[in-house]
């Protein structure tokens, strides 16, 4: 079964620490990005998640961050494999969600 708990990092360099999952699923952690277009310095910052607890070890999942560096917010979706050489492999969706100053703008807040 997909185990979450542990350190990842991305194709980019982005690492994220999930300290436990509980027997529903539930995890915390935190996610320090190797990327940003902010103009602050880059902070490590809270996620908070969930897993679906599935037998056959190829779950599905999803976690918010709250940047502590930005106005924004982001959210990941994803799956769990078990790739060739029998690593567990985290393949991932996300969207973030830029603060902008009037709804006026609200069509470009979203990437």
């Amino acid at each position: 079964q997909c185990n979450l708990t542990g350190w990842w990092e991305n194709e980019l360099g982005s690492r994220m620490q999930v300290s436990t999952v509980d027997s529903e699923g539930n995890f915390a952690g935190e996610y320090y990005t190797a990327v940003s277009s902010a103009q602050k310095p880059i902070k490590p910052s809270p996620l908070v998640g969930s897993q679906h607890l599935d037998k056959d070890g190829q779950c599905t999942f999803g976690f918010v961050v709250n940047w502590k560096f930005s106005d924004s917010t982001a959210v990941f979706v994803g799956q769990c494999f078990s790739g060739d050489n029998g690593d567990d492999v985290l393949q991932t969706s996300w969207l973030l969600r830029e603060k902008v100053d009037s709804l006026h703008s609200d069509w470009k807040a979203t990437r």
